[in-house]
């Protein structure tokens, strides 16, 4: 029987939310092993003179302890 843990991660890029979340990916396998999933909880963005400045998310990690 596997068991699963989840983090919260908020991540943040100047290109699209894609690469928030990739982001966002890439840095939470540097300390955690066996990522199974990433369910986005949430984008918002930042406006600057009425452009879009920072895509930003909010993600539930889920990985596989004890594997």
């Amino acid at each position: 029987m596997a068991i699963m843990k989840s983090v919260e991660i908020m991540s943040e890029s100047e290109k699209s939310f894609e690469d928030a979340i990739q982001k966002a990916i890439t840095r939470t396998s540097k300390t955690v092993d066996n990522i199974r999933s990433a369910y986005v909880r949430d984008q918002t963005t930042t406006i600057k003179n009425n452009k879009i400045d920072m895509f930003r998310v909010t993600l539930k990690i889920t990985f596989e302890v004890g594997a």
